[in-house]
């Protein structure tokens, strides 16, 4: 049995975080059954950082390197079907996607405006969370964006980064189907990991804003959302 170690559940999405939420997206659409265990503990993860899964005892980290073990492991073909040029585009979707993760973290733990609206939120859904916790955790992250770099930029450039990357996903996002047809790849997965955690999320961040206007982009999100609701059903736990 494959068990996913990710961060916890926010707002009606499997996990608050756009990579743990790709990869429990990705087995969804690959009918994989899998226990999935929410933690924000990541000292015992691949590398110190969530998601992980652990696939026959063994950990594998990096939501990249776990779609491609998983693909590898059990012959899945959700990307069999794609051509060059589609699998060029398929790696630069998901690098830009790493460009959009800071931007939306930033948006949550370090800009002032929005900070304490995510902090209560995770304080009413998990009661285990304490605000002394998460400053501890905002702490963190402010180190992190500082040595990344969007941490020393002000809100409206940090933004503006992160509407570029959004306004080339409304580009290649199609009004119907998916990324490259009528069913979802991998890729697709990786979409909906990171504008579900900003369509779902009823903070107003100019993130949020902005998809709100793209028809194009909530319809992806809320068609890969009914169909990872409707997959095969894992296990959902708390804790480690």
């Amino acid at each position: 049995m494959i068990t996913l170690y990710s961060y916890p559940e926010l707002f009606g999405v499997a996990d608050n975080n756009g990579y743990g939420l790709k990869v429990f997206a990705f087995l969804k659409l690959a009918y994989l059954p899998f226990v999935h265990r929410h933690i924000v503990d990541a000292s015992d993860a691949p590398r110190g950082q969530l998601p992980y899964i652990v696939d026959d005892g063994r950990p594998i980290g990096d939501s990249d390197a776990i779609l491609a073990h998983l693909t590898r492991t059990y012959g899945l073909t959700l990307d069999d079907g794609l051509d060059p040029r589609q699998r060029d585009t398929r790696l630069l979707v998901t690098r830009m996607l790493d460009d959009l993760y800071w931007v939306m973290s930033y948006s949550r733990w370090k800009d002032e405006r929005y900070w304490p609206a995510f902090r209560d939120a995770l304080l009413r859904a998990h009661p285990s969370l304490t605000e002394t916790g998460l400053r501890q955790a905002q702490a963190f992250n402010a180190q992190r964006y500082h040595y990344q770099g969007i941490g020393r930029f002000e809100p409206d450039a940090a933004y503006a980064r992160g509407l570029a990357d959004l306004q080339v996903l409304a580009n290649l996002t199609p009004a119907e189907g998916y990324l490259f047809g009528s069913k979802p790849t991998s890729v697709d997965a990786g979409i909906y990991g990171f504008i579900a955690n900003i369509v779902f999320f009823p903070i107003e961040t100019p993130l949020k804003r902005f998809v709100a206007s793209q028809d194009n982009l909530v319809r992806h999100c809320k068609a890969i959302h009914a169909s990872v609701a409707s997959g095969p059903r894992s296990a959902n736990l708390a804790g480690a």
